[in-house]
């Protein structure tokens, strides 16, 4: 969620960085800082809320120095403050950081052992002082970093100035990105090419665990190690076009990539920040704690996430959930109780078979409630209550950060629901609420494996079919993704409930077969490697998603990839759901696809 930029170059700092800011507001923000040289130090300015606090402390200020960094954030570890804004400063040291350091706690400890003070409540700022004390031994700026890096568990990418270095800035990675722009004696790091694309079409990407040293207008690129390394530019293609895409070569994949903003924009009007508290808003005029059965009906991707929301809203509360199709709906004798509560799911507010369920439950009595990406939509119109997306314009056909959204929202019902029955504690949800609040910093740490899919998809293309597997709330997330290669890439692919495998599935099995294995762990982890077990005995291929360093998971896999833990089961699935939308892009890509608009589909369906 976070957005990173910096300058080395004879114009002035204060502008671009600030320029480099505003292109990244679309990834969402709660405060906003720079920090660049004047005098021969660093001076730093940082607000809490909208870049145009931040502009409006910037005004007047001047810098006569020639290289800076700022950031954009969003709040992970500590509250959105001005306090906890990037850039974080410690013995003249100064760094900016997209990510989270997993191992957090080790390192604070260590820091204060050695006296140091903190004067934020984030993971952040421990970089700056673990640097500033390498420093401190003698070591310069670059080694420094060197020493640092190694000890940095999770997600992470910095970028790094120093007094005591005026003409130096290092930039280093692993997960978010970060991208290295060339210019006429000058270089503009950041987060997004939207941020330098103005200034150049010239840039390196950096990789992980690798690190860009600015020294004395040149750049050098190293390994962790310290190895030097050679990098090629990329030119960039900007066409009118691709700038609609802000640089994506497809909406699709920029829409997956905009999927931690979606989400947060989603849960935004539900969730107390401050007080780490949830409310339902308007659903609140529903009896809610009486509530005894609801129903959940939609089409396609949206009707996943609602089997989605089937899980959330019955672990959860004492309410029976229905799932249906609305197709099937529409047509169906239904026996709804009167004191029911049904929820339609539509992106776009104008599903046919959705909005035809609609009108019928509302010629029945029973209350509605929409959940859409488009307001004033006619099933928006239409419901009783409201839930939205705030997914931004989705233009590509197949859908992905509705779905996020979708799914954002259903775990919202579901903690809403059991906090009107009194069945919440305080505690419990604070720890749900913080969990959702973290979830889009996490997502942004999983869409690091677009490059491995852009890889394997050579591979990937070539087996015979797919079988997606998952139990509990990974059974619909399974769905989804044989649905999205089955969009995208025209392959034969289906989703199971990984418990049915021995009535039918486990026939379909060779080593022409490749098994997607969702296996977070959950009360049915094992269960899970049970099923495993008996693809891998059967010569299926095994792609497996699992959570953090699971070396049992990835012995019986070809390719495993690791999520976050998220703390929360219910984060999982937006985690989970973000490597199957890459390798059903990236495997249509592979074929030659127009990914954007798939053969005979259309991205809203207003016809029966």
């Amino acid at each position: 969620m976070c957005g990173i930029v910096g300058y080395v170059g004879p114009k002035n700092p204060k502008e671009i960085i600030f320029n480099g800011l505003k292109a990244l507001e679309y990834r969402g923000y709660d405060s906003a800082g720079v920090c660049i040289f004047h005098d021969g130090g660093l001076k730093r300015i940082r607000a809490e809320g909208k870049l145009s606090v931040l502009e409006e402390k910037l005004e007047g200020e001047e810098f006569n120095g020639h290289i800076g960094i700022g950031h954009t954030r969003w709040a992970t570890h500590g509250r959105p403050s001005e306090r906890n804004a990037h850039p974080h400063n410690v013995k003249g040291v100064s760094i900016v950081h997209n990510g989270i350091i997993e191992n957090y706690l080790q390192l604070r400890e260590d820091v204060l052992s050695q006296g140091g003070v903190l004067e934020s409540e984030t993971d952040s700022e421990l970089v700056a002082h673990l640097i500033a004390a390498e420093i401190d031994k003698g070591r310069d700026l670059f080694t420094a970093v060197l020493t640092v890096a190694p000890r940095l568990e999770g997600a992470y990418s910095i970028l790094v100035v120093s007094e005591q270095f005026p003409g130096e800035l290092i930039a280093f990675k692993s997960g978010p990105p970060l991208i290295v722009g060339l210019g006429e004696n000058a270089f503009y790091i950041a987060s997004d090419i939207q941020a330098i694309v103005s200034h150049t079409q010239k840039v390196i990407y950096l990789d992980d665990y690798e690190v860009a040293h600015i020294k004395d207008g040149h750049v050098q690129f190293y390994g962790l190690k310290g190895q030097p390394l050679k990098k090629t530019p990329v030119v960039l293609d900007w066409t009118v076009e691709r700038a609609e895409k802000q640089g994506y070569p497809h909406f699709m994949l920029k829409e997956i990539f905009e999927q931690p903003r979606a989400v947060a924009a989603a849960i935004d009007p539900y969730i107390d920040v401050q007080s780490h508290t949830l409310d339902l808003g308007e659903l609140r005029k529903e009896n809610l704690k009486d509530l005894q059965r609801l129903y959940i009906v939609a089409c396609g991707t949206s009707f996943y996430a609602g089997m989605a929301g089937k899980y959330f809203i019955e672990s959860l509360s004492d309410v029976s959930v229905e799932v249906d199709i609305a197709s099937e709906f529409r047509y169906r004798k239904m026996h709804l109780p009167e004191e029911a509560l049904v929820i339609f799911i539509s992106q776009s507010g104008e599903t046919a078979d959705t909005l035809a369920a609609l009108r019928r439950v509302k010629e029945q009595g029973l209350k509605t409630v929409s959940v859409c990406n488009v307001k004033n939509s006619n099933i928006d119109r239409d419901a009783d209550y409201h839930m939205y997306m705030n997914s931004g314009a989705e233009i590509g056909v197949a859908s992905t950060k509705a779905f996020a959204s979708s799914l954002a929202l259903m775990q919202v019902m579901a903690l809403g629901i059991s906090k009107e029955k009194g069945l919440l504690s305080s505690e419990k949800e604070t720890f749900y609420v913080k969990s959702l609040l973290a979830a889009p910093s996490l997502m942004e740490n999983v869409l690091a494996y677009n490059r491995f899919f852009q890889e394997a998809a050579k591979d990937l293309k070539n087996y015979r079919g797919f079988l997606y597997m998952g139990r509990g709330v990974h059974y619909p997330i399974a769905l989804e993704g044989a649905l999205k290669l089955k969009e995208l890439a025209y392959m034969h692919a289906e989703g199971y409930a990984a418990g049915e495998m021995k009535h039918g599935p486990l026939a379909l099995i060779d080593p022409s077969m490749a098994i997607v294995m969702l296996a977070p762990k959950d009360e049915l982890y094992e269960k899970t490697l049970s099923n495993l077990e008996e693809s891998k005995a059967r010569g299926g291929q095994i792609i497996s998603i699992g959570t953090g360093e699971d070396e049992r998971l990835k012995s019986l896999s070809k390719n495993y990839l690791a999520i976050p833990d998220p703390g929360s089961w219910m984060v999982n699935p937006l985690l989970e759901v973000i490597p199957l939308q890459l390798l059903a892009y990236h495997v249509a890509c592979a074929f030659g696809h127009d990914v954007d608009q798939p053969r005979n589909l259309a991205k809203s369906v207003t016809v029966e």
